[in-house]
């Protein structure tokens, strides 16, 4: 059983809603900062801002690009990771081209995680880039396939979902995707964890990292 401390850094606190307020923003970092999660996970409007706000602290910015939907162009899609990170993201989420994916453009579904992976790379090859493949829109043949392609494409991370798709993180899924990239790829699972139990079940079926809007009832719950 991990500890409550182990737990706390391995939850990205996520708050990505369209009406999050700098207020808002504001008191995530806090709540970070107070409980000891590995970052805040918000929209690139507000990374410079909490980044400002964790200065000093060890709580790290995640920003996400492409996001929600993935069908951004690469080109677009790199920019707006080189902006996030020159804001002051050490991490970023790409959501991958969904669409390329189940229309069996292969390559371009490759080639888009490619593109953004190493622009971010010749920026600061210490950023970890996690490739969001919303689990709920696809088969079980086109997960292992997502998952094939962000591993061979130099990402650090696959990630389950957005949160604002059909469904969210499932154990059946992070079971298969950490069966599929091996034992050592980082594993996030997001979207629809709301308590501890949860969670743990989760870590237990291989998510190596969480996101979720809700780390404090987690971590309290625990």
């Amino acid at each position: 059983m991990i500890t409550r401390e182990q737990l706390a850094k391995m939850i990205d606190h996520t708050l990505l809603k369209p009406n999050a307020t700098a207020d808002d923003i504001a008191h995530l970092c806090q709540e970070a900062t107070k409980y000891g999660f590995w970052s805040v996970c918000i929209n690139p409007t507000y990374v410079s801002l909490a980044a400002k706000i964790l200065r000093g602290t060890d709580v790290r910015v995640c920003s996400v690009v492409g996001f929600p939907l993935g069908a951004n162009v690469s080109e677009v899609k790199a920019f707006e990771a080189e902006k996030t990170i020159s804001d002051g993201a050490s991490e970023i989420d790409m959501v991958m081209n969904i669409g390329a994916l189940k229309s069996h453009d292969y390559e371009l579904a490759k080639t888009d995680i490619r593109k953004v992976v190493g622009h971010v790379r010749a920026i600061c090859k210490d950023v970890v880039v996690k490739v969001i493949i919303e689990t709920g829109l696809l088969t079980e043949d086109e997960k292992v396939l997502a998952c094939t392609f962000v591993k061979e494409e130099g990402a650090d991370f696959v990630k389950t979902s957005t949160g604002f798709s059909s469904s969210g993180a499932t154990v059946h899924d992070v079971n298969l995707l950490r069966r599929t990239v091996g034992p050592d790829f980082g594993v996030k699972a997001s979207g629809g964890i709301k308590a501890y139990h949860y969670a743990m079940e989760l870590v237990e079926a291989g998510a190596s990292r969480i996101g979720t809007s809700s780390g404090v009832v987690i971590i309290e719950e625990s």
